[in-house]
């Protein structure tokens, strides 16, 4: 096999996207197949990261930012700081029946069948360089889309969020009486 070819039409980019598209792919596995809840967390984190560099080389920069800063932040110190709270022991995953985890397989078997069916049907579009607007993933032309064609779809999320954040005061609320531990 003649990889001369290949290799000689490879820019910086699209090197830098194989090398990135590797290590995601890499680390996404690392999280399913690591044994250590802690080491599954922190694959995730650099899941996360890897694909922010997808979103940059797709010039979506406020994307790439704020994916660091809620998912690789904020949301894996949370599961860190549950897994830590949990305590989680390797004697743990042992106690996991065979049934479940066949059941684990089906669903996941059939949910990558259901993911390569949409992949098979769905058209892509083509890269055209006379129309490619440079302005597409900032942060001006996102806000734009957002509250202009979004807007009904943005504000029922932002009152989702708010009754969210209202029912863990009230489940964290602690009554005169009750214990601290």
């Amino acid at each position: 096999m003649d990889f001369s070819n290949f290799f000689s039409h490879l820019t910086p980019a699209t090197s830098f996207f194989y090398v990135l598209s590797f290590l995601t792919i890499l680390c996404g596995l690392m999280v399913i197949l690591a044994k250590n809840p802690i080491h599954s967390v922190l694959y995730l984190i650099a899941t996360f990261f890897c694909l922010s560099g997808h979103y940059i080389l797709l010039n979506a920069q406020f994307l790439a930012a704020v994916n660091i800063i809620v998912y690789a932040g904020a949301i894996m110190v949370l599961f860190l700081f549950v897994i830590m709270f949990l305590n989680l022991r390797e004697e743990d995953e042992e106690s996991k029946t065979n049934l479940v985890k066949i059941a684990a397989t089906v669903v996941g078997g059939t949910l990558g069948v259901i993911l390569v069916g949409v992949l098979r049907k769905a058209q892509f579009g083509t890269y055209n360089p006379y129309v490619f607007d440079s302005q597409a993933g900032m942060v001006e032309s996102l806000g734009n889309v957002l509250y202009n064609d979004y807007l009904l779809p943005f504000e029922l999320a932002s009152v989702l969020f708010l009754i969210a954040m209202i029912g863990a005061v009230m489940l964290g609320r602690r009554e005169a009486g009750d214990r601290h531990f």
